[in-house]
């Protein structure tokens, strides 16, 4: 099993910064992509950020140039500095990671509980 924590949620006003932290624990061979997940009151899930192992980054349109997703795989953590906040990236953040167990293994996604970002007018 894997667990994980999130954290360094909150209240901002527009314009201001959140940095979110991500751990993983639990026995793991290796930990593949990780990523970012928003849910907004009343609409679908949806991709904010993703980092492969490679550190190669993706990005959803309405944060390019604003937020960054990084990873530190000595620590199994993984971040999303989100600078230039809007009041429309209000919404409870997600942690993804996909795992495996063996080499070769087959791969298991993950899911945190999730930390509520609130972005104030």
């Amino acid at each position: 099993q894997v667990q994980l924590v999130e954290s360094g949620g909150g209240l901002v006003q527009a314009g201001g910064s959140l940095r979110l932290s991500c751990a993983a624990s639990g026995s793991t061979f290796m930990i593949h992509d990780m990523g970012w997940h928003r849910q907004a009151p009343g609409k679908q899930r949806e991709l904010v950020a993703s980092i492969s192992s490679g550190a190669s980054t993706n990005y959803a349109d309405s944060v390019k140039g604003r937020f960054t997703i990084s990873r530190d795989n000595a620590k199994n953590t993984v971040y999303l500095q989100m600078n230039s906040l809007k009041p429309e990236d209000t919404a409870v953040y997600y942690c993804k990671s996909i795992v495996s167990f063996t080499e070769d293994g087959a791969r298991y996604q993950y899911w945190g509980q999730g930390t509520q970002v609130t972005v104030s007018s």
